[in-house]
């Protein structure tokens, strides 16, 4: 298989929180889309983020995390529950390791 067969234009794919925590906390699953593939920076970012800088993980969790139409959740003015927050973080980087 060549390469460039594998290229492709991202896809906005839904992702599950359905752990047990997350149904007793809300008694539902909760649903958000991320890309299937990460452009090359925001992977680099990922890679060699340092967990000292929040700002910096914040600015990258924003690109990942997205509504139907594939906007970000997140903003200055919106945030998630902090352990909502980081059950989509662990979602997402397990999905970026397929």
């Amino acid at each position: 298989m060549r390469l460039n067969q594998l290229s492709a234009k991202p896809v906005l794919v839904l992702v599950t929180l359905d752990d047990e925590a997350t149904i007793t906390e809300f008694s539902e699953a909760l649903e958000f889309h991320t890309w299937d593939r990460q452009p090359m920076d925001v992977f680099m970012k990922l890679a060699n983020m340092d967990q000292s800088n929040p700002g910096a993980i914040i600015d990258i969790v924003r690109t990942l995390i997205l509504d139907e139409a594939g906007k970000p959740i997140l903003s200055d003015d919106n945030m998630l529950p902090t352990k909502v927050l980081m059950r989509a973080i662990a979602k997402v980087s397990e999905q970026l390791g397929k």
